[in-house]
């Protein structure tokens, strides 16, 4: 990273004053080498909770230059709460020599230098040195663990109530269809018409009642499907034809779907069923009309998706995402948004199963259902099929499509990284790094036309079109065009990319890149971008 490299630097001879050692002497220098060669952060810190010495780690997982933490309270890297409980700590076991933590490990949360707070595991370790105590401590980022553990959580959740409502469902059907045969018996025996509308009313609840079972049945995953091999462009285009009877006349429809789309193994009239749910969905949060966009490619899931998208394997899959320009949601609606019987609707307006169906039916399908949503801006579904070879409809095969594809190093240009989720960018910045690129990043416009001011030799912008404050993604890009047209700009989102809230002003011709994408991708997008192979009118 390119905090890694400013960290690269010794810092000034603390350190070596603290503890009475010669800068030049080499048991100084080993130890130099050996902190910047470890993976984890370290830092040294006096009884007075002063950091003696940091590790180029240490400055890359709080976002310091090594020369802002040298001599600087090691409170500044924790969250108000931890920093009180640590100086009581140390306090109370130099006076006592209790050891609480020493010698142990605990998980907490640390403070990055951007305000942002992380999870992160921390062991300390107690030495003397002249007399002095001092303490070592290790830091591990437990960012993407967390994230692992409460997505396999989430999984595990939804098992579990998949399981219930599944065994649930086949008792109550077993109850229904007592309560429909009886009721059919009544109806054939009765003369007077009252009573006869009577019974056909409550053979109509009953049918309902059946059609709740199917739901829950789909969500267990213990529906009877029927999967065929299936061209999912021809199961796409047979929706259209029903949603143009069921949506509403203020919906438009549009689809983007790929040419040589794989062939999957699945049931197409619940795939068209679980397709009719999605878009019903989004037109529920279009009040006054809005767009659709339905998205068919083909998706290789290699193990940093798999990182963000638990409980799916490796291999070769095909997409359809179903996006629209609604009201959105916000995160804590999305962890809840496939469980059974929540809903955000009003009374009446829905039972809650819809979405629980279709990621029932994905699952149930060896696939995978996802939602990526920004409350006022719209909602993209994605399902997820496993695609299979050596079928004579489409013109795809995922045959010899997996495993790694070459990526196209970079030169050492500077790329500039402009993402608002935290944890995203850090990613990118690594990626980026790891492909030969020297990288500067801003968490949104205005910051990365500061940043575009200290380092005029960025030849690259790729930012994410979708972050806070008054400019967005494309108003930077169009920005830069005009006060740098050197610059190359790639946009990315995890929004279609035919459908970026076009009333609002998400309309561009700029060079786009869909999240979630491969490294392959973001790197040969780069290099052609940068070669100049590209059209870069804006």
């Amino acid at each position: 990273m390119t905090l890694g490299r400013r960290c690269a630097t010794v810092a000034p001879g603390l350190f070596q004053q603290r503890i009475h050692m010669p800068q030049t002497d080499p048991s100084t220098k080993l130890l130099a080498t050996l902190l910047d060669a470890a993976v984890d952060a370290v830092i040294i810190a006096d009884a007075e909770g002063r950091m003696i010495r940091v590790n180029q780690a240490a400055c890359a997982l709080f976002g310091y230059e090594r020369d802002e933490m040298a001599g600087a309270k090691l409170d500044m890297l924790m969250p108000d709460t931890y920093a009180i409980r640590h100086s009581d700590a140390v306090r109370h076991h130099i006076k006592t020599g209790e050891t609480r933590i020493i010698g142990k490990g605990r998980d907490l949360e640390g403070l990055r230098k951007d305000g942002s707070i992380f999870p992160l595991h921390l062991s300390v370790g107690r030495s003397t040195i002249d007399g002095e105590p001092m303490f070592v401590g290790i830091m591990h980022d437990l960012t993407r663990r967390k994230a692992m553990e409460e997505a396999l959580v989430v999984a595990q959740r939804m098992e579990a109530l998949g399981q219930l409502t599944g065994g649930v469902a086949h008792d109550f059907n077993n109850l229904l269809t007592v309560i429909v045969g009886n009721l059919e018996l009544l109806e054939a025996s009765l003369e007077e018409e009252r009573d006869r509308s009577l019974i056909h009313e409550a053979l109509g609840a009953a049918e309902l009642g059946s059609s709740l079972i199917g739901k829950l049945l789909a969500l267990g995953r213990r529906s009877h499907l029927k999967p065929e091999r299936l061209d999912v462009n021809e199961a796409v285009r047979s929706t259209l034809s029903i949603l143009g009877r069921t949506l509403g006349p203020n919906i438009r429809v549009s689809t983007s779907l790929a040419e040589d789309i794989w062939i999957v193994e699945a049931d197409d009239a619940q795939l068209q069923t679980a397709l009719i749910n999605l878009a019903i969905n989004a037109q529920d949060a279009m009040l006054e009309g809005g767009n659709i966009v339905i998205r068919t490619s083909n998706v290789m899931i290699d193990d940093n998706f798999v990182a963000h998208e638990i409980d799916l394997a490796r291999g070769n899959y095909v997409r359809i995402s179903v996006t629209d320009n609604g009201s959105g949601m916000t995160a804590d609606v999305v962890r809840r948004a496939f469980e059974p019987f929540f809903t955000t609707k009003a009374a009446a307006k829905g039972t809650g199963l819809g979405l629980s169906m279709v990621y029932g039916f994905a699952r149930q399908s060896g696939g995978h259902a996802t939602l990526y949503s920004e409350a006022g801006l719209g909602t993209t579904a994605s399902l997820y099929f496993p695609a299979v070879g050596g079928s004579s409809k489409g013109s795809g095969s995922p045959e010899g499509a997996q495993g790694d594809v070459a990526v196209e190093p970079g030169s050492g240009e500077t790329i500039l990284v402009v993402e608002d989720d935290a944890a995203i960018r850090r990613l990118s910045v690594a990626r980026l790094e790891a492909m030969g690129y020297r990288v500067v990043e801003a968490a949104n416009a205005d910051e990365a036309l500061a940043v575009l001011v200290r380092h005029p030799e960025t030849a690259a912008l790729f930012a994410d079109i979708v972050m806070p404050g008054e400019m967005n993604g494309i108003d930077l890009a169009r920005r830069v065009r005009t006060e740098h047209p050197e610059i190359a700009i790639l946009l990315t989102s995890g929004f279609s990319g035919d459908l970026i809230h076009p009333q609002n002003g998400f309309t561009t011709s700029f060079q786009l890149l869909n999240k979630p994408y491969r490294q392959s991708e973001l790197a040969n997008r780069l290099r052609i971008l940068l070669s100049g192979r590209a059209d870069l009118t804006g």
